[in-house]
């Protein structure tokens, strides 16, 4: 059995994924781990790179782009991790959701296996993610977007009292960034699970396209009473393509998987005023195509 499974969703980044690959195999410690690339129809040569600089890597192509749960849970499900209570006694200790655009130092994948073999307690754990620039990657360490957290954070509040816990908990922005940390969430960029975890709470939820599923996921991990923890003594660096957050596609992708997230886990304790108001700025925010996810939900699991 290894000790980690990594799973790397491309679409269009070749370049980021070669860097990304490279650190991965370079990386040192005493661990062993397998690596799948699972590429959702990109028309830039990514499968090629990796079938030609890469052998060694578990390549999947798929015919089109099915969305990064999906995808991953191809790759979750090529390294054995099938269902709730289904779980192959071959696949890896740990998952490891990971971004192409992220580059690894050379015993970061060790660490983070150490830190959570000495912390049973822990079913998810992440790194802290630098930017280009140097500065934190707010989203590597969240808390839920419950409808009173949101409120805060789309209000302004957070950014005038950042310090404060109740306000600033959409982004932890009240801890030290250098403080090891009990949060709700962190990112799917490098996002660490324990086996026993996955055969308890399942694979990702497929209704999400891009955003939200970890998210998800960590409610799901906690809900089943394990803790989500950041770890900054690994650092890791993540590009986070700037252009990629401006595509309308992409926007329209987290408005609505906010409403998904939302819908699935705080409809049911949220008053109808309140449901209300949160329904009309979603719909604001999302435009009008997410009226169609409003008036039909996609089912979710």
């Amino acid at each position: 059995m290894h000790d980690l499974g990594i799973v790397i969703v491309n679409w269009n980044t070749c370049e980021f994924l070669r860097r990304c690959l490279e650190t991965v195999l370079a990386s040192e410690g005493d661990l062993t781990f397998r690596t799948v690339v699972v590429d959702n129809a990109s028309d830039d040569g990514s499968v090629a790179m990796v079938e030609r600089l890469f052998p060694q890597v578990e390549l999947i192509a798929n015919g089109e782009n099915l969305g990064y749960p999906h995808g991953n849970n191809i790759g979750l499900h090529h390294l054995g991790y099938r269902a709730v209570g289904d779980i192959a006694a071959s696949a890896p200790r740990y998952a490891l959701l990971l971004n192409p655009d992220t580059e690894l130092p050379p015993t970061a994948l060790a660490e983070m296996v150490q830190f959570m073999d000495t912390r049973p307690d822990i079913g998810v754990a992440g790194p802290k993610l630098l930017l280009t620039d140097g500065s934190l990657d707010k989203a590597c360490r969240r808390g839920f977007p419950t409808p009173m957290v949101s409120f805060y954070h789309y209000s302004g509040l957070a950014k005038l009292f950042p310090r404060n816990r109740r306000f600033g908990r959409y982004n932890m922005t009240f801890a030290d960034e250098d403080e090891d940390l009990e949060v709700d969430s962190v990112v799917g960029a490098y996002m660490q699970v324990r086996k026993s975890v996955i055969e308890q709470v399942g694979l990702l939820d497929e209704s999400f396209f891009m955003y939200g599923e970890d998210l998800d996921w960590s409610y799901r991990v906690k809900q089943a009473g394990y803790k989500v923890w950041y770890h900054p003594a690994v650092i890791v660096r993540h590009v986070k393509r700037a252009a990629s957050r401006k595509n309308p596609k992409a926007q329209f992708e987290f408005w609505r998987a906010m409403l998904i997230f939302y819908r699935k886990h705080f409809r049911h304790t949220t008053v109808l005023p309140v449901h209300l108001m949160i329904m009309t700025a979603l719909l604001f925010k999302g435009g009008p195509g997410l009226w169609q996810e409003i008036r039909n939900p996609t089912p979710t699991r």
